[in-house]
C-alpha cells in the first residue's frame, strides 16, 4: 500500500519533484566538482613536492649555510695562464657544495637510529661551474711621425720621432656552464635523489659501484650536451663513463649528473660528507613527532617535512588550491544549504496544498505518523533522485576540467643559502652565502572523482531529503480532518 502510494502521488506531482530534485542537484554537483578540483591540486602538489624530495621521502634534515667569514665570499674564483703565445683552448671546473652546509656521514646512521624513522639515506649536492675559451695576445707597434723644423724638410730643425709602442688587438673569449651534480647512495637508490627518476636507457648503478667512475644523466642534459650510454663525461679533470639516462617520473628534476657518493665526495673535497639526508617515518601519521626527536636530538639541524615544503609552492597552483580550499569549499557549503532549505520549503509548500488529501487520510484511519512516513518517502525520493542528478552534473563537470586540462604554474622555494626548503639534490639550494633560485613548473591540473566523494554526495541527497520530508511531515501530521472539510467548503 505505502509503495503502490508513493508511486502514485510522485507520478502525479512530477514537476514538483522534479524541481526539488534540481535544487539538491545543483548543490550535490557543486559538492563533486570541488572535491575532485581538490583532489587533483592535491596530486599535483605532490607531484611538485615529489621532484623535490624523492619517492617516499617524508623529510629531509640540512643545516643551513654559515655566513662568510673574513674575507671569504664563497664567490668561484678561476685562474688562467694569459701569458702564452697560442690560441689553445683553456678550460677550468669549479666544484662547490650546494644546498646548505656539509654533514658528517656519521649523522645519517644517527637519524636512522631514531625513535620513528624507518629508514634514512645521505646525498650530496654539487654544483660545479666551468669555464673554457682561450686568449688572443695583441702585438705591441710603435708609431713614427716626422717632424719639420724652420729651415725646410730636411734641413736644420727637421727630423723623424718614435711614438710609445702601443698594443693591438687580441682579446679573450670564454663560456660559462652551470650545472647540478648529484651524490647518490647507490646501496640505497630507492630513497634519495634518483627515487623520481626512471633509467630509460641504460641502466643504473650497482651495490658494487660505491667508488665507480661512472655516472647516470638526466635526459634534458644528455640530449642539450649530446651524449649517450658509453660516452664520457669529464668533470674538473677527471672522466666518468655515462651507464645510464634517468627520465624524471612526474616532473622536471634540476639535478644534472648522478654519481656514486664517494666520487661525488672526493669530487667536492667533502670526504665522509653529505648535504642532505632523506629520512623515512615508519606511520606517516607521526611525520611531526619524528621532526621533533630528530631536531632535539641532533642539534644544529633543519627538518623538513612536506607540509613545510609544501609552504614554499607559489604560483598559479598554489593561488588556484587556496581559492579551491577556501572559496570553493565555502561556496558550496552555502548552496547546499540553500538548496536544503529550498527543498525543505517546497515540501512544506507541496503539504499546505495537499490539505483535503491528508485530512480525508486521517479521518479514513490513518495514523499520524503513517502521514509523517509518506512525507518523508517521497521526499527521500526526490533526493535521491536530486543525488543521481548532481553525481551526473559533477562528473560532467569534473571529466571537463580534465580533458581541458588547465595547465598551472609551480613557483618553488625562495629560502636563501641552501639550508632551508628545497636544499637537498634537485632542490634550490645556492651557493654559499646566495640567496637560492627559484625553478618554475608546469603541472596539468586533473580532476579525478574517488568514490569518497560519490558516496559523500549521495549522503548529501539523502540528507536533503530527510530535512525536506522531517519538516513537509511535521507540518502533515499536525492536520486535522477537519481541515479536508474546510477545504472542501
Amino acid at each position: 500500500m505505502f509503495g503502490i502510494y508513493l508511486k502514485r502521488e510522485l507520478s502525479r506531482r512530477k514537476k514538483a519533484a522534479l524541481v526539488i530534485a534540481m535544487g539538491l542537484a545543483l548543490g550535490i554537483a557543486l559538492v563533486v566538482t570541488v572535491n575532485s578540483v581538490s583532489a587533483g591540486m592535491q596530486q599535483a602538489q605532490d607531484k611538485v613536492l615529489k621532484s623535490l624530495y624523492g619517492l617516499g621521502t617524508d623529510m629531509t634534515v640540512t643545516k643551513a649555510q654559515a655566513a662568510p667569514t673574513g674575507n671569504a665570499s664563497g664567490r668561484p674564483k678561476f685562474d688562467f695562464d694569459a701569458k702564452s703565445d697560442s690560441d689553445d683552448t683553456q678550460s677550468s671546473d669549479r666544484v662547490m657544495t650546494q644546498g646548505g652546509q656539509a654533514l658528517k656521514s656519521s649523522l645519517v646512521e644517527k637519524v636512522a637510529a631514531q625513535k620513528g624513522v624507518a629508514s634514512a639515506v645521505g646525498a650530496l649536492t654539487l654544483n660545479v661551474t666551468k669555464v673554457d675559451g682561450s686568449f688572443t695576445q695583441g702585438k705591441a707597434k710603435s708609431s713614427t711621425t716626422q717632424q719639420q723644423g724652420g729651415g725646410g724638410q730636411g734641413g736644420p730643425g727637421g727630423g723623424t720621432s718614435t711614438g710609445q709602442p702601443q698594443v693591438q688587438g687580441g682579446g679573450a673569449s670564454f663560456d660559462v656552464n652551470s650545472y647540478s651534480v648529484a651524490g647518490v647512495d647507490v646501496t640505497h637508490q630507492d630513497l634519495g635523489p634518483l627515487a623520481t627518476s626512471k633509467i630509460t636507457t641504460g641502466k643504473t648503478f650497482t651495490a658494487a659501484q660505491t667508488n665507480a667512475k661512472v655516472a647516470v644523466l638526466s635526459k634534458s642534459y644528455a640530449k642539450e650536451n649530446k651524449y649517450t650510454v658509453g660516452k664520457t663525461i669529464k668533470i674538473s679533470g677527471t672522466k666518468y663513463t655515462v651507464i645510464g639516462i634517468a627520465t624524471p617520473d612526474s616532473s622536471e628534476s634540476t639535478t644534472d649528473v648522478y654519481l656514486p657518493l664517494k666520487q661525488a665526495q672526493t669530487l667536492g673535497d667533502s670526504k665522509n660528507k653529505v648535504t642532505t639526508i632523506y629520512v623515512k617515518a615508519t606511520d606517516s601519521k607521526q611525520i611531526d613527532t619524528v621532526k621533533t626527536t630528530i631536531q632535539k636530538n641532533i642539534e644544529g639541524t633543519t627538518v623538513t617535512t612536506s607540509a613545510d615544503l609544501a609552504d614554499t609552492v607559489s604560483g598559479s597552483l598554489s593561488t588556484a588550491s587556496n581559492l579551491a580550499t577556501s572559496v570553493g569549499k565555502w561556496l558550496s557549503i552555502a548552496v547546499l544549504v540553500a538548496a536544503f532549505l529550498v527543498a525543505a520549503l517546497l515540501t512544506s509548500s507541496a503539504v499546505s496544498r495537499r490539505v483535503r488529501e491528508f485530512g480525508t487520510l486521517k479521518a479514513l484511519g490513518w495514523p499520524s505518523g503513517k502521514v509523517t512516513r509518506q512525507v518523508v518517502g517521497e521526499s527521500i525520493v526526490n533526493g535521491l533522485l536530486g543525488g543521481a542528478l548532481g553525481i551526473a552534473i559533477g562528473l560532467a563537470a569534473a571529466y571537463t576540467v580534465t580533458a581541458i586540462s588547465p595547465t598551472l604554474t609551480a613557483q618553488l622555494g625562495s629560502s636563501g643559502g641552501g639550508g632551508g626548503m628545497g636544499g637537498g639534490p634537485g632542490g634550490q639550494g645556492g651557493g654559499p652565502g646566495r640567496q637560492a633560485a627559484s625553478t618554475t613548473m608546469d603541472i596539468a591540473l586533473s580532476a579525478p572523482v574517488s568514490l569518497t566523494t560519490i558516496a559523500l554526495a549521495a549522503g548529501l541527497a539523502i540528507a536533503g531529503g530527510l530535512i525536506a520530508g522531517a519538516m513537509g511531515g511535521w507540518r502533515a501530521s499536525r492536520m486535522r480532518p477537519a481541515d479536508a472539510l474546510r477545504s472542501v467548503q
